[in-house]
């Protein structure tokens, strides 16, 4: 059974680092596209990154689906350990969510994008809060 597990929230005062994971079991990481989707409270889930499969050559690195968080959060993967990581730098109050990963497992060359009905197989979601 393919399962995502998140970890790595937690409480930063702004302009601070967090590191989230995404752990997979069940299914090699590196052969789907991860996203980071977030929702803050009271708004609709939304896009933030997504690092394509290792095999997509038509889509190398990180998409940003956020604008805000270009040069500032980073998406990579350590297929070894089957983990990706969300790094996050320059934290900002806005930023404040529950930050979830999520995976395409089970289509055929399956691709990053930015709609979260997209995406079948989600992780439970992480808090965090940036305090200003």
């Amino acid at each position: 059974q393919a399962q995502l597990v998140e970890s790595g929230g937690g409480l930063v005062q702004l302009g601070g680092s967090l590191r989230l994971s995404c752990a997979a079991s069940g299914f090699y990481l590196r052969e789907y596209p991860i996203a980071w989707f977030r929702q803050a409270p009271g708004k609709e889930r939304e896009a933030v990154l997504c690092v394509s499969r290792i095999d997509d050559t038509t889509d190398v690195g990180n998409r940003h689906y956020l604008d805000s968080v270009e040069g500032r959060f980073t998406v990579s993967r350590d297929s070894a350990k089957n983990t990706v990581y969300l790094q996050m730098d320059s934290l900002k109050p806005e930023d404040t969510a529950v930050y979830y990963c999520a995976t395409k497992f089970g289509l055929l060359y399956p691709t990053c994008s930015g709609a979260e009905s997209d995406y079948g197989t989600w992780g439970q979601g992480t808090q965090v809060t940036v305090s200003s």
